[in-house]
């Protein structure tokens, strides 16, 4: 028996407080630039249980202009920006390439909060894409060496066999070498942290690169 779309998604109930802890968050004592603020919320989302509090919400859009989003693993952020990784070749790496400016957004319902930064997008030079890729599993290197990504696919079977022989490959040499594997670094121009309430009176905390300094606003939610 099918279930109704609209009586199931009335049923959902969003922060069930068995399972969301609501956090107070006081935007005046937030430190006077985002990255510390990203790392002490992302560390808080660990402690909390929050299953993988590394995958984030990648936006971007081709010389068509047309918007384009998918889940992505983040891969580091420090001083230079907010790191991912994909093959040049990919839709999303194609994309980069024709419009080098992109959106992140990470979600954290066990703790009500989400992170939303945007800002132009620079690719890591070959080496350190590199470095970056041999640094994680065999299954990454194995994924990375199948390759083809956003290509038409022919059957299950094929992937089946490409990613067997990828799979040894990467088990043989773990140095391997994947040209079109590419870091992305994005450096962002905006950064919002948002608290939810459970009486919708919900922070939002909002970062703005202005003349190379950081200026924050409150944001009405």
């Amino acid at each position: 028996m099918s279930e109704d779309l609209h009586e199931l998604l009335r049923s959902l109930r969003v922060w069930d407080p068995e399972v969301t802890d609501l956090r107070p968050f006081d935007p005046a004592g937030a430190p006077a630039e985002p990255l510390p603020l990203f790392t002490a919320w992302f560390a808080e989302a660990v402690a909390a249980g929050q299953p993988e509090p590394h995958t984030m919400s990648l936006a971007t859009s081709g010389e068509d202009g047309e918007a384009d989003v998918r889940i992505v693993m983040l891969h580091g952020a420090d001083a230079d920006g907010w790191t991912f990784a994909t093959h040049a070749s990919s839709r999303k790496g194609r994309q980069l390439r024709a419009r080098p400016y992109a959106a992140l957004c990470f979600y954290w319902p066990r703790l009500g909060r989400q992170v939303r930064l945007r800002g132009p997008v620079t690719a890591a030079p070959s080496a350190e894409s590199q470095g970056d890729l041999h640094a994680r599993s065999t299954g990454a290197l194995a994924a990375a060496l199948t390759g083809r990504q956003s290509e038409v696919l022919g059957s299950v079977e094929e992937l089946a066999r490409a990613s067997e022989a990828a799979w040894e490959r990467a088990r043989q040499e773990p140095g391997a070498p994947v040209p079109s594997w590419t870091l992305y670094r994005l450096r962002p121009q905006e950064a919002e942290f948002f608290q939810g309430d459970e009486r919708r009176r919900h922070v939002r905390l909002n970062y703005r690169l202005q003349e190379g300094r950081w200026v924050k606003d409150l944001l009405w939610p």
